[in-house]
């Protein structure tokens, strides 16, 4: 019998993995216990309760399987003769009590999270690491961070001294090649069950929020929220019951005929206002391409030659605003005009395929679909987004080597996209001349290090963003006289656009003005060139180019044509992970967390000052928030039909819904 336990037993060289699992657990218990203790932890009854705490262990040795997988593996792997050095086992020690030091540092994180927002770590937490400067700040200014780091140091000595002969011994035990292989394997098992059986979803078990968040794991909550890369609004943010929320952004569609109406969706059909024209269409998102570096917004650098005469020969559309300061809400915008949710863009989330989309349409209406990338589209999920809703991908692995002059880490430079693109719609157009094209382009020369071939522009490479923007400016001039040479030019419109600005960065507040960004609808002979003052948001876009297009259509789309339709309902979304802006009536709505809100007049330089309450401006805001979140959340956003075909509306239907690609 003894001899049976001694072969199920843990190997003495890993003792202090499994130290570490039950440091770990037995600090969680701890912190749940703590919380549990709150008077804002408001629990039902003791069931409720046992309850939280028994999925809380699970959580925990999920955690720890997790949390000390390459310490096993560091310790499994280590020949014996290597294991036996007092460097070896010296380093081990320190890894111990660097570890439990993380560990007590989580738990003291994890009790201030709880004060502040009231949950575990989620989002809001992962989103912290993007704004370090304003967060460490913040912390550091609020708690005395010194003393207390320094004690949870003193605290996590103390444990591994305790525990150091034992480590010691253990961590240099002889281990056969038989044993090791077996931890390994044990360990590898251990790892995908976790990854298989434990989902955040599991902790939701109750009506009650406090239930749920206590039954979660700070460390696993954390890498959960940073997968699932969004935030609850209805949780976090201020509210209105649904029906006034649902009819405020109904409302911003003046004389719109809605499918089922007694639905929680915004399905509608535009009526085209035009006869329609079956156009190419190529739209380019220039990286970080705020308004600021272009000369007919100001800037006197002369960056910008190409623009700037586009500006003169399209239609300019002066007044545009970005929905986020990342690529990927960009390309969310522009695909899917919705207004950004709070967390990270849809492009990133699960369950964000087979959307309506600004590329189902085009599909729907027979036309080839591209979405194009000078860089690796598997970055920021791009490729699996847009192949999942009806684009077809082509990034940097589809232009041929030898037609790449120079590339740098973020991907080919501009013009050999360009010239990718060019050479799809002569392939696309010769091999089926009766259906159009459509393509997404994504450029990325506009980025740090800013580098670029030589000999193109008179700034050197790499010496900063203004070469960049010059640099790229260029590339956009050179694509459109290629493309005047080809036969489809006289047929094609040209969307230029950016991402995002440059500078939009922040924390609580936006910076609005960074958030500004160029919007040229160039196409001669086809389109007479105007310039259009009002204000727009980056959703709009796709709605706008299908109105000048004259196209019929069903529309999920929370974006508005807007030049059919009236000036006062103007507004813009600029946001940042947490904090969503709503602009209207030269007033600006912020939303963060925990309910606040917060009302700014914006003034012509780009400044806000804040205003005393602007009621109806805050309700808005909050109106097509929580209707865009409640829409991707309760998959009302799908390419699919929302009711059966016979009780639609009178007009024509969409050729198909979704198909698996």
């Amino acid at each position: 019998m003894r001899a049976r336990m001694s072969r199920v037993s843990i190997p003495s060289r890993l003792l202090p993995a499994a130290a570490l699992a039950a440091v770990l657990v037995l600090l969680a218990t701890a912190t749940r216990i703590a919380l549990a203790l709150r008077a804002d932890a408001v629990v039902p009854d003791f069931a409720t309760l046992a309850q939280a705490f028994g999925r809380g262990l699970w959580f925990d040795v999920a955690a720890a399987i997790f949390a000390v997988t390459p310490l096993v593996f560091w310790l499994a792997l280590a020949p014996d003769r290597l294991a036996r050095t007092w460097v070896y086992r010296s380093l081990t020690l320190v890894a111990f009590a660097a570890a439990c030091f993380g560990l007590l540092v989580l738990a003291v994180s994890e009790w201030l999270f709880w004060e502040e927002f009231g949950a575990r770590f989620n989002f809001i937490a992962v989103d912290y690491l993007l704004y370090t400067q304003e967060v460490i700040g913040n912390i550091w200014e609020s708690y005395p961070v010194g003393r207390i780091l320094v004690m949870l140091a003193l605290a996590a000595a103390v444990l591994t001294t305790l525990l150091a002969r034992r480590l010691w011994r253990s961590s240099g035990a002889p281990l056969g090649w038989r044993a090791m292989l077996a931890s390994v394997l044990v360990q590898a098992v251990l790892l995908g069950g976790a990854l298989q059986l434990a989902d955040a979803d599991q902790k939701d078990f109750s009506q009650q929020d406090s239930a749920n968040e206590l039954a979660g794991n700070g460390l696993y909550d954390f890498f959960a929220a940073n997968r699932r890369n969004e935030l609850s609004y209805e949780r976090y943010y201020a509210t209105l019951p649904f029906a006034e929320a649902l009819a405020r952004v109904r409302g911003g569609f003046e004389g719109a005929e809605w499918i089922a109406p007694e639905l929680d969706g915004v399905e509608r059909h535009v009526r085209a206002t035009s006869r329609e024209r079956r156009l190419n269409v190529v739209v380019v998102t220039v990286e970080s391409l705020g308004a600021e570096f272009l000369g007919v917004y100001g800037n006197a650098a002369g960056l910008t030659p190409n623009l700037d005469r586009l500006a003169r020969e399209s239609v300019w559309f002066a007044d545009v605003y970005a929905t986020g300061n990342r690529t990927v809400r960009g390309l969310e915008a522009l695909a899917l005009a919705a207004p950004p949710t709070p967390g990270q863009s849809i492009v990133r989330r699960p369950h964000n395929d087979a959307l309506f989309s600004l590329g189902s349409l085009f599909e729907d209406k027979d036309y080839g679909v591209l979405f194009a990338y000078g860089g690796y589209g598997y970055f920021d999920n791009m490729n699996a987004f847009f192949d999942a809703n009806d684009y077809r991908s082509v990034d940097r692995r589809e232009i041929p080597s030898d037609k790449i002059e120079f590339e740098n880490v973020w991907g080919v430079a501009d013009e050999h996209l360009f010239d990718q693109v060019i050479e799809e719609f002569d392939r696309g157009l010769a091999a089926r001349p009766e259906r159009p094209l459509f393509a997404h382009v994504m450029t990325t020369s506009n980025h740090r290090p800013y580098t670029y071939p030589n000999g193109r522009i008179d700034i050197p490479s790499g010496t900063g963003r203004d070469g960049a923007v010059k640099y790229t400016d260029y590339a956009l001039g050179r694509f459109l006289e290629r493309a005047r040479t080809r036969p489809w030019f006289a047929n094609t419109v040209f969307v230029i656009t950016a991402d995002h600005g440059a500078n939009a960065r922040g924390g609580a507040q936006i910076p609005v003005d960074k958030y500004r960004i160029p919007l040229f609808v160039y196409a001669p002979g086809l389109i007479a060139p105007r310039r259009v003052d009002r204000l727009m948001s980056q959703i709009d876009i796709a709605p706008t180019l299908l109105g000048m297009l004259g196209f019929d259509y069903y529309s999920k789309f929370l974006g508005r044509d807007l030049l059919n339709s009236p000036p006062a309902s103007d507004r813009a979304f600029v946001a940042n992970y947490q904090t969503l802006g709503f602009i209207h009536g030269g007033q600006i709505a912020l939303l963060q967390p925990k309910g606040r809100m917060q009302a700014y007049r914006m003034e012509a330089d780009g400044r806000v000052g804040a205003i005393a309450s602007a009621p109806e401006l805050e309700r808005d805001a909050i109106a097509y928030y929580q209707v865009a979140s409640h829409a991707f959340r309760n998959g009302l956003l799908r390419d699919e039909e929302q009711i059966p075909p016979q009780a639609r509306a009178p007009g024509p239907r969409r050729a198909s819904a979704h198909l698996p690609r």
